[in-house]
């Protein structure tokens, strides 16, 4: 297990990074050509000081990665940094990567689920884990610096490495035991038209399996476009089409995975977290507890219960996950979004490899996807997303409050309510839980009603 990151300062105060990286809509600061120029002498800089060696750079298919790859190694070479382009490489083969290649630093450039009109970056650490908090709130303080360049004979080199696609392909089918094999079962795939087009199929094909690949033919424009983790529905009609043992849909950077059973039953995060948990527990390879996320359901909680497993929450975001498992040392935790972290194999949300393992527990019971399934019974969940425009805390708002606290009154300890604000968006996620699935919407829409009147401007 690789060294925890440091998490001592909160994110609320940094000015750029959220929960994971720094994202927006391109060509809206920070989202610009001139930012991400500076943001990566910055970054340069600030490594530089450390005695950085290379940095690496991956991004996701979206049209927007051509001119953030230039500018970023741009600014990296005037800090005296040398660089290795990866090209279009999922999110947690980036986070491998930057290990095995003994790398300073590694930068995604990415909005992972989000349309192709937003972009991102983020950072890991030459551990592969999330940029401790202090070293971001150390380039925040580096860009406020006018931008200059080393003499010419220091500036920093760029390399292209062209054999990550099959290093992370070899990596992936590492992380299950040698004598699984895929043979006989016939998966649909599908990738988003994002960073795992050219890696996924693969994966599962040299397991055995044969693959019905889609959302493989990326353009810039059509990332997550009606495909993918987010449109889950699309991989179930094609599962049920070609009658496949199972479905498996990637986000567009391939940290997210979500699946689908030959009956055309969806599995969130949280059904595979329990599967996974589960067959660890069978094999004796469990290693502590699962971490969830206050809007993992209560159903898994329960389920996991049943099973003498721990479970804790932290609040969304998977370096929150990552960071709890370090603290326990623990080794397994997730999201419903499908985010699923296996620090025995990577130290990072991994779509390929979360779904490796659920395969391995589908293999070593010899029984179908539908069956490992059978055992957690999820609460009905309604999310809403409100667009806002007032940032002002949630919690100083009196007619929101109210709304809420009649909203936990009715439910009591027969559900749920949460409300937070999105770390990656313009939102206001509102989310209700309970047995009554009706009344459970009714309270949703509700409070969003409520929340939009009061912040929507």
């Amino acid at each position: 297990m690789t060294k925890a990151p440091v998490s001592s300062q909160s994110v609320s105060k940094r000015k750029y990074f959220g929960t994971d990286g720094i994202r927006g809509r391109v060509g809206v600061a920070p989202i610009n050509a001139e930012f991400i120029l500076k943001l990566g002498w910055a970054v340069g800089k600030v490594l530089a000081r450390q005695g950085c060696g290379k940095v690496l750079i991956g991004k996701d298919t979206r049209i927007s990665g051509y001119m953030f790859e230039a500018v970023l190694e741009a600014g990296l070479s005037a800090a005296g940094v040398d660089i290795h382009l990866l090209g279009p490489m999922p999110t947690p083969a980036i986070a491998y990567l930057t290990r095995t290649l003994r790398a300073q630093a590694g930068i995604v450039i990415s909005a992972s689920h989000n349309p192709y009109y937003d972009n991102g970056i983020k950072f890991f650490s030459a551990q592969g884990s999330k940029l401790p908090d202090e070293l971001e709130i150390e380039i925040e303080k580096q860009l406020e610096q006018p931008m200059t360049t080393v003499d010419s004979a220091e500036l920093g080199k760029a390399i292209r490495v062209v054999d990550a696609p099959g290093r992370y392909i070899e990596f992936c089918k590492s992380t299950i035991l040698s004598d699984i094999t895929l043979n006989g079962l016939k998966i649909v795939v599908d990738c988003a038209n994002g960073a795992s087009y050219h890696v996924a199929p693969n994966v599962f094909r040299e397991l055995g399996a044969d693959v019905i690949e889609f959302g493989v033919e990326p353009n810039g424009l059509n990332i997550n476009l009606n495909c993918g983790a987010t449109h889950p529905e699309v991989l179930r009609q094609h599962v049920l089409e070609e009658q496949a043992d199972l479905g498996i849909a990637l986000d567009g950077d391939g940290d997210r995975v979500i699946m689908v059973d030959h009956q055309g039953n969806i599995l969130d995060g949280d059904e595979l977290l329990y599967i996974i948990a589960k067959h660890r527990q069978e094999v004796g390879t469990l290693d502590g507890g699962i971490i969830g996320t206050v809007m993992s359901n209560l159903g898994l909680e329960q389920a996991l219960r049943q099973l003498d497993i721990d479970f804790a929450r932290v609040p969304v975001g998977d370096r929150y996950v990552i960071s709890e498992l370090f603290k326990r040392k623990w080794c397994l935790g997730g999201e419903p979004s499908g985010h699923i972290i296996c620090l025995g194999a990577n130290t990072t949300g991994d779509g390929i490899v979360a779904a490796l393992q659920v395969l391995s527990a589908m293999q070593h019971r010899q029984q179908p996807l539908a069956d490992l399934r059978i055992g957690i019974h999820k609460y009905p969940q309604v999310l809403v997303n409100v667009k806002v425009a007032d940032n002002s805390d949630l919690s100083h708002k009196t007619r929101i409050q109210d709304a809420l606290q009649y909203a936990e009154n009715e439910l009591g300890d027969q559900g749920r309510v949460l409300l937070r604000r999105s770390g990656t968006e313009q939102l206001v996620r509102v989310m209700v839980e309970g047995k009554d699935a009706t009344r459970v919407s009714q309270l949703a829409n509700q409070l969003a009603d409520v929340v939009k009147a009061e912040l929507a401007g």
